[in-house]
């Protein structure tokens, strides 16, 4: 079942350290069947306060996305995102498509 990744992430450091984890990052995900569907600010907030930067990737599976963050082409760039950013990083199962 589909699995997706999401990441908010708000800014306390060095934003050229961020901007280097973010340039290695879709590289990282490639192997493990990842794709982003959402990556940036908000467009707009309907309710609440929100000033992440937030980002939402899909897998083929949970396992897929465990894979993919404890990988060694991840594990080796997330210092930079640990180090500069507050955040929390959340997986979600799929939900399956109606039945007829």
């Amino acid at each position: 079942m589909t699995a997706y990744v999401i990441a908010e992430a708000q800014l306390t450091g060095d934003p050229q350290e961020v901007a280097a984890y973010s340039a290695q990052l879709v590289s990282t995900l490639e192997p493990h069947g990842g794709r982003y569907l959402v990556r940036g600010v908000p467009s707009q907030v309907l309710e609440g306060e929100s000033q992440a930067f937030t980002g939402v990737i899909e897998f083929p599976s949970t396992e897929a996305a465990r894979r993919w963050y404890h990988s060694p082409g991840y594990q080796a760039i997330a210092p930079l995102r640990v180090r500069n950013t507050r955040g929390r990083i959340l997986v979600f199962d799929g939900v399956p498509a109606e039945q007829p």
